[in-house]
Formats: structure tokens, sequence, C-alpha cells
């Protein structure tokens, strides 16, 4: 069997970590797998890139890459004042790729797995010209959307010339994408038919010219969603989550790992943590910072990695650590297990990869209690699920399993959750499994 994995980058965000991930437990598990990637950070020789074979090929796939950017930029211009950096999560997939939908169709694999493949990757009409049958893993909500990558609600605010205006309010799930989209609370648009429903149709009519095409979600969750959607909604949809290598993410002695990491040895250590963790809203820092500010004990100390210290950084009691973007699973490993607690107070999650991690590393977490967090947590036995997006409830869980009087029961639970669960093993199984059905069909 030949597994054609395709995401954007390798090694680099929750995506592309879970289709590494993937890849490696396929590898493992006896399966001919490639991972193809635009950009490449590892030395993983199993993972390529486009080889653009003479001078001609460089300078189309260079001009590409610009002209796809430049364009997707001048499509939202009107919007450029609504979509900031962190509430910029929305893509238009316009330019086409043709040297990777050649080197796709070449390569001929049994199945093509796409996983995230934005950022000019892939558009959306490529995706039709691949003759492999499809499987695509959802890591966020871009595939069945008009174009954002988080659904969002719009809801009236007055602006300060006292007139109403649409805003983007991440606390409130849209699901507009279950008809047309239009109206985009990310776009902040009040127009019916704007460039999300005119993505969506897009959508609709390339992806309705595919034979085969499974989707898988990641969590009941994001399968849910995709279910329901008006581009997946006569698909087969499945639910298989992310693999862990639970041979790498294990508890080590938390003493030690505290030095490695210069961490206090005597205080109790709350960890947080994501890529661009202190910045993306969605992620729900200022959350966190809220129900911290509600915990008064003077043991508590806050980590946080996957950012450096803001220039606002927030006052706590509580001492702060900030650790910056750490690239190593080794590094990782060590935090996970030098902390006693995690909390994930993200607003909106397709899996929730780092809470995972940290139960597989015998770390509970507490996070709220909706969207992927939902497979991955079970509350009171491996960590806390507060009511979204209580804070006190969250301040309250935080309490609790510091103080847990089964605490090493909640870390034990932790890791056997994984184990069961989320190891390499059993998710490569089920994917192999699924291949086969998609290859029977």
């Amino acid at each position: 069997m030949k597994i054609l994995i395709i995401n954007t980058l390798d090694i680099y965000g929750g995506a592309a970590i879970a289709a590494f991930r993937l890849h490696e437990a396929l590898l493992q598990n006896g399966v001919d797998s490639t991972m193809l990637v635009r950009e490449k950070k590892s030395d993983v020789n199993t993972i390529i890139t486009l080889q653009n074979k003479n001078l001609r090929e460089k300078i189309i796939g260079k001009l590409s890459k610009i002209i796809g950017i430049t364009l997707e930029g001048l499509f939202l211009i009107k919007y450029r004042k609504t979509i900031t950096k962190n509430f910029g999560s929305f893509s238009q997939q316009i330019v086409s790729n043709r040297n990777l939908v050649k080197t796709i169709n070449a390569i001929n694999p049994d199945i093509v797995h796409l996983h995230w493949i934005c950022y000019g990757f892939l558009s959306i009409e490529d995706i039709a010209k691949i003759k492999s049958p499809i499987v695509w893993s959802l890591h966020d909500m871009w595939a069945f959307t008009g174009g954002c990558h988080v659904v969002a609600e719009q809801v009236p605010q007055h602006s300060d010339k006292g007139m109403s205006r649409c805003c983007y309010d991440i606390d409130k799930m849209c699901n507009k994408y279950v008809e047309n989209c239009g109206n985009c609370g990310v776009l902040r648009s009040v127009k019916k038919k704007d460039l999300s429903f005119r993505i969506l149709q897009r959508k609709k009519r390339v992806f309705a010219r595919i034979k085969s095409m499974t989707i898988v979600g990641v969590s009941k969750w994001m399968t849910d969603c995709a279910k329901k959607s008006a581009v997946f909604s006569n698909r087969r949809v499945v639910c298989l989550p992310n693999p862990i290598n639970t041979n790498v993410f294990k508890q080590m002695d938390k003493i030690q790992a505290r030095k490695l990491w210069n961490l206090p040895i005597g205080k109790k250590l709350i960890l947080f943590g994501a890529v661009s963790a202190t910045s993306t809203p969605y992620k729900g820092y200022d959350l966190l910072i809220e129900a911290l500010n509600k915990i008064s004990s003077p043991d508590i100390e806050f980590v946080v990695f996957g950012s450096s210290e803001p220039k606002d950084s927030p006052k706590l009691p509580h001492k702060i650590y900030y650790l910056g973007h750490l690239n190593d699973a080794e590094s990782l490993v060590a935090l996970y297990s030098a902390c006693d607690v995690m909390v994930h107070p993200s607003m909106r999650e397709a899996f929730g990869q780092t809470a995972s991690e940290s139960l597989s590393c015998g770390t509970p977490v507490v996070a709220f209690g909706h969207s992927g967090l939902l497979d991955v947590i079970e509350h009171k036995e491996n960590g806390y699920l507060a009511q979204p997006f209580d804070t006190s409830d969250l301040a309250k869980g935080i309490d609790w399993a510091l103080n847990a009087e089964n605490y090493d029961d909640l870390c034990k639970n932790a890791r056997e959750k994984v184990l069961r669960e989320f190891n390499y093993g059993v998710v490569a199984k089920k994917y192999i499994e699924l291949y086969k059905e998609v290859l029977k069909e």
C-alpha cells in the first residue's frame, strides 16, 4: 500500500506535527508512506519537496507563490481593516500549483492523504485534478467553510459614531457553512453574497467532481461539523484521532525535569502553551490570565511556552516563566513532566494535541469542556472540564487538579488514556483499515 501524505509544512504547527506523526506511525506499521510538503525543516528522507528541475520551473514556482499571495491580498483589500494578524485566519487558495499536481500524479500513490494545504500550496481546483482516491484529515474548519479556519459569529456592536456594525466574536459559533456562508463574521461582511459565499460555491462545485474523497474528523466535534456542512454532507465522514508517539512522550522524574528547566522544586507549576500562545485570541490566554487572578495561593507559579514575554505582560499574583518556542520533543517532554497541571483554555480546538502530549507525560489537563477537547479529557478522571467559557470554573478546575486527593490516579489515568486511544499502533491500524476500505470501494 502506497500512501502520499500532503501538508504545506513538515514539522511546524499543529497540523504539520499531526501529519508527520501519522506518517511516522504508518512507516512503523509497514506502510509505504511518503510525505510531500512545500517547506521542509526536518532531515527525514521520507519527506520530500517539489523539485524544480530547470531554471524555467524554478522561476514559475517562485512566481506562482508570489502571485498567489498577492492575489489573496488583493481580494481581501476591502476587508483588510477587519482581518487583523490575530483574527486573519482566512484562505482563498486561488492560484493553481500545477507542478504539485503533476508531481502527485507522477508518484501515482494508492491514496493521497491531504492534511493542511493552505498558504498557497494547493488550490481548490487543484484537488479535483488528483487522480488517486483522496482521504482528507481536517485539522481546522477551512475545508468546509467559505474561507475561515476558525468559525466565529457576527455580533452587533456600536462604533464611535453610534452606528451599528458587525464584529467578530470568537466565543460564538457560526453555522453558515451548513448552507451557503455569506455575511461572514471573520470578514465582518454585511453582504449575503460576499467573498465567503463565492468560495463556498467554488468548493461545492469543484468537490462534486471528485469521485473518491473520504473525510476524517480528528475529533467527534470536527466530524459532526463536517457531516452537517454543505460541502461534505454527501461524503463519507469518519472520526480518527491524531496519533502520538508514547515511546517519546512519557513521564520523566519531576525533580530532574525541573532541574533541566531551572524551575523551582517547591512550587506548584501551571503550564500553558501553543504556537503563538499569547497572541492568538482563540487559544484563550486572556481567559487563563483572568482565571489565574482568581487563585491566590502563594505556592503557584505559571509557565508559558510557544511565546516570548509579550510587551504588555499581564499582572498576576504568581511568577511567570516565558520559555519561547520549543522545537524538539525532548524539551516538551521535560516541561510537561516538570509541571503539575496543564491548562488548555482554547475557545475552539479541532483535537487538542498539546493536551494529549501532556496526558501522555502523566500530567493532568484542565480545559473548557467543548469541541475536540471532549475526546481527550475525561472530567475528574485525567483532568477537569470547566463550563465554557467560565473563568471562575476554570480557576476552580485548576485548584481542584493541583490539590486533588487522588492526584496520582489522575496522572496514571492520563497516561493510560493516551496509550489506549492515541498511541501510534492504535491509530495507524485504524487508518490502515480505512485505506483498505477506500481502495476496496
